[in-house]
């Protein structure tokens, strides 16, 4: 080669020659993404994950609150932190754009790397640029993490490093499928030593914990979903809150919801139902022990709830927090079951496993029963 990948006779023809040489071959194509469907062609970027396509079809304009995706949320965060600070480095392995670091890259093309499809390398590279004193950002998916895990407890950890992790995609991903869900970085991160995650449930809490990760002196990690958020306003001050710290969002009885992560629009309608009391968490590690013990105390029943599999997922973080307490309080773990979800849209993935309110709502009614 090279050859045009696109020419099936040719390809063919070329891969029964080498059938027949001896030794190790190499093939080398070339093909051009989106081939065949001309605004794929047109768009390669923005047609790599295509959701399904509807007919177009005139609607009534509504005025609706504008909502932004939290890659770009992100991406805003990186430049505006980078302006403060030239300490601060962006790696990504190929996953520039999905990362919304495409003004991160233009305007400091010095402080970017992008490392290409090398997850391992992506984290062992943060690792060596922060022992030299510098602040490596790691912008990647939650499903490539795992690629880089080795990496992650051996090099960055162990040392206790200065390396704050972007993850994106956490959670229940729709059409883009069981490879890409970000289903397992709670419970394969929880575990190692010296790490501290975030799991924000807006906008503003994504800004705000992100600033947070990165001003912490050690590893770090802010996990978000993909798509767009409810139009939460976001300040252009850099602002942290403590690590740890939850936030209590309204007051009821006998129930508590600690939500972790973006479902907490969710829970309100819950809360609003069953008169409980609903908590934005903002931390998986540390969790927020000294509430934990307050609630114990007026409530019977702790219901977590979680964009992430159960097994030693946040849930289990309360779970073994009241067991080392003697706390005898109920508590129900709600997130992903043991199974990987069929393609589909978020909304329908969230309702079949029941994380929507309608799905909660049964949950805490037939444990109350």
């Amino acid at each position: 080669g090279p050859l045009d990948g696109h020419d099936l006779p040719s390809l063919l023809a070329t891969m029964r020659n080498m059938r027949d040489l001896e030794g190790p071959q190499l093939l080398h194509i070339i093909t051009r993404k989106g081939k065949g469907f001309a605004p794929a062609e047109r768009d390669p970027i923005g047609y790599h994950a295509l959701s399904k396509l509807e007919p177009m079809k005139k609607a009534p304009e509504v005025a609706t609150k504008p909502t932004r995706k939290y890659q770009d949320i992100f991406g805003e965060w990186l430049c505006d932190r980078a302006d403060t600070d030239t300490k601060l480095i962006g790696i990504t392995p190929a996953m520039c754009e999905g990362s919304g670091m495409v003004e991160f890259s233009e305007r400091f093309p010095d402080r970017f790397y992008d490392v290409a499809i090398a997850e391992q390398h992506a984290v062992t590279l943060a690792a060596g640029l922060a022992c030299e004193g510098l602040k490596p950002v790691v912008a990647i998916y939650s499903t490539f993490l795992q690629r880089g895990y080795d990496q992650l407890v051996h090099d960055v950890a162990l040392q206790n490093l200065d390396v704050t992790f972007a993850i994106d995609r956490a959670g229940l991903v729709g059409e883009d499928g069981a490879t890409h869900a970000g289903s397992y970085d709670i419970a394969y991160m929880r575990c190692i030593p010296n790490m501290i995650i975030a799991a924000p449930s807006d906008e503003y809490e994504t800004r705000v914990l992100l600033e947070t990760a990165y001003q912490h002196a050690g590893p770090s990690a802010v996990r978000y979903p993909r798509g767009k958020g409810e139009g939460q306003d976001i300040e252009d001050e850099l602002i942290v809150c403590e690590v740890g710290k939850a936030k209590r969002v309204s007051l009821g009885s006998d129930v508590a919801i600690l939500c972790f992560g973006t479902l907490l629009g969710e829970c309100k309608k819950v809360a609003e139902q069953l008169n409980a009391t609903l908590i934005d968490m903002r931390w998986i590690k540390p969790i927020d022990e000294a509430l934990i013990r307050e609630l114990a105390q007026t409530h019977h029943l702790f219901v977590t709830v979680e964009q992430g599999a159960i097994a030693g997922g946040a849930g289990s973080a309360v779970s073994e927090f009241m067991r080392a307490e003697a706390l005898t309080n109920d508590l129900l773990q709600l997130g992903y079951p043991d199974r990987y979800e069929d393609h589909d849209s978020q909304s329908m993935q969230l309702k079949k496993i029941g994380l929507d309110a309608e799905g909660i709502v049964k949950s805490i009614s037939s444990r109350l029963s």
